[in-house]
């Protein structure tokens, strides 16, 4: 498909609506860069009426080397009983000095009379000032009609009267917003048809995803001729959030066949949306399309056995194209297909004889509390263990933690714990700021002795599930532990009814995994 689609980036703006999220200047710099380098030809770097970060930050973006992408600054139309030489928005927007002025103005005429509380044809009459003012300084203008749908659905006259207002004044795009995020795509591809019928100036949509539809409804948008989508990274924005471009960018490339970024930026997408969250201060869930870490997890034994004669089978893509990579998921669900798969990922070619042993502990302990889907570092050694081929480091003899608490005072966890290594046995005390914490300073301090180059790894995260919540406290606990060296993280996990217990097992196991994967290195 020869048609050319621009994509219009508001995460540094409507993105950072969202609840929880607060990009530092610093943050807005590097998301500018990162987005321009992926190929993005859009950026709404802020509201500089707004705030005094946007206003730093269009300072220091015309610094910035940028080769693809085109900075906007958003603002509104001109207030309603101002001329546009006295609106601060507007003169804000011009002291930017960016390139694109994008300006949303009003085409609901119940937002007109009850949110502005001016009539209608002064509502024209602002938008047509506001573009006209803004062109006379030398910006291209983008106008975004707000409301624009649900507008069309209870006037449609008036809302036609806005954006042809606007075409006239010399906007260059006329962005349709589906504000509310409540349209459904067939009223979306219907409105949108009849408005290119009326309205020559090439248009956009801006969709949010109040009803999940948000992909949907920029897609069949698409479909139905606009020419820019605009959304946000990973679909942030405020209440449900924007258009996903992470989702829309893909399904451009690979289901319409449009070039928008090209193949080579394409195999960045999930680089790109971690890169995003992690500035976000925002986990992307695990099933998020494309990118997710379970987008390309396959579980079941059938699914799995399928997949590795012919991908297609249960992929819609290859998982490579975006970034991301196939994943098969050991668990008591899975068969033969999964083990020997996760096996050759790990580098472990497996005989015969062990498969079938492996497959009933691995079921056995899931049924007993235990999960390998986030742990594939405990998966690695059980196989190893049950293979005979393991030789543990060292062997745990006993371990104990007190807690005193004191009123009024921090508590102090103490852990004593008693290790062999070979045929030494050694004794070590530690405290921590809690039990857990307490116990990993007094294993590190037994093991460094022998193994200096534990003092190379953390624990990153660690994660409690309750298992069988109705026994209350009496309950079995689950403990994930994500360990890192700085340059790789593995997961392990421990499960006891006592959360003590499982947490040092899944801290040891850590512990093992990283000696283990060491002597490997030196035996090579």
């Amino acid at each position: 498909m020869k048609r050319r689609v621009e994509l219009y980036d508001t995460t540094l703006r409507d993105g950072s609506q969202m609840e929880g999220i607060s990009f530092s200047l610093e943050d807005k710099l590097k998301i500018t860069e990162k987005l321009d380098e992926f190929g993005i030809h859009y950026i709404e770097g802020g509201w500089p009426g707004s705030n005094p970060k946007d206003i730093q930050y269009f300072k220091a973006v015309r610094d910035l080397p940028l080769e693809n992408a085109k900075i906007a600054a958003f603002g509104s139309t001109r207030r309603p009983r101002l001329r546009p030489e006295e609106d601060p928005n507007l003169n804000a927007l011009v002291e930017s000095e960016a390139p694109i002025a994008t300006i949303f103005g009003k085409s609901w005429d119940l937002h007109v009379t009850e949110a502005l509380r001016t009539t209608l044809e002064n509502n024209i009459q602002m938008i047509i000032d506001s573009i006209e003012y803004l062109r006379d300084h030398g910006m291209v203008v983008f106008y975004d009609a707000e409301h624009f749908f649900d507008g069309y659905r209870e006037n449609p006259e008036y809302a036609m009267k806005t954006i042809k207002a606007a075409e006239e004044a010399g906007a260059e795009r006329i962005v349709l917003a589906d504000t509310n995020g409540g349209s459904l795509p067939s009223f979306i591809k219907e409105v949108v048809e009849k408005v290119k019928e009326e309205v020559k100036t090439p248009l956009g949509i801006h969709a949010h995803n109040d009803s999940e539809l948000a992909v949907a409804n920029s897609l069949i948008a698409f479909e139905a001729g606009v020419v820019q989508i605009q959304g946000t990274i990973n679909g942030y924005g405020e209440r449900c959030g924007n258009a996903n471009l992470i989702s829309i960018i893909p399904a451009l490339e690979l289901k319409y066949g449009v070039e928008v970024v090209g193949k080579e930026r394409l195999r960045k997408l999930k680089e790109l949306a971690h890169f995003v969250a992690e500035l976000a201060n925002m986990e992307i869930p695990r099933n998020q399309p494309y990118v997710g870490d379970s987008a390309f997890a396959h579980k079941g034994g059938v699914h799995v056995s399928a997949v590795l004669k012919n991908p297609r089978t249960y992929e819609h893509i290859d998982p490579e194209l975006v970034g991301n990579r196939r994943k098969v998921v050991v668990s008591e669900l899975s068969g033969r297909s999964n083990l020997i798969y996760k096996a050759k990922e790990l580098g472990i070619e497996l005989e015969e004889r062990d498969i079938k042993r492996i497959v009933e502990e691995i079921k056995k302990l899931e049924f007993e509390g235990y999960h390998f889907e986030a742990a594939e570092a405990s998966l690695e050694l059980l196989i190893e263990r049950l293979r005979g081929r393991y030789k543990p480091f060292f062997e745990l003899e006993r371990a104990r933690v007190i807690t005193e608490i004191f009123q009024g005072q921090p508590p102090i966890s103490e852990a004593n714990v008693v290790v062999r290594v070979n045929s030494r046995r050694v004794h070590t005390t530690a405290e921590g700021n809690g039990p857990v914490n307490a116990l990993d300073l007094a294993l590190r301090k037994a093991l460094t002795k022998f193994y200096p180059e534990l003092k190379e790894i953390k624990l990153v995260d660690y994660k409690v599930r309750v298992l069988g919540s109705e026994k209350g406290t009496a309950a079995k606990v689950r403990v994930l532990v994500q360990t890192s060296d700085g340059k790789k993280t593995w997961g392990t996990v421990g499960a006891s009814t006592n959360i003590i217990e499982a947490s040092l097992n899944a801290i040891m196991e850590s512990m093992e995994y990283w000696l283990m994967k060491e002597r490997e290195k030196d035996e090579k």
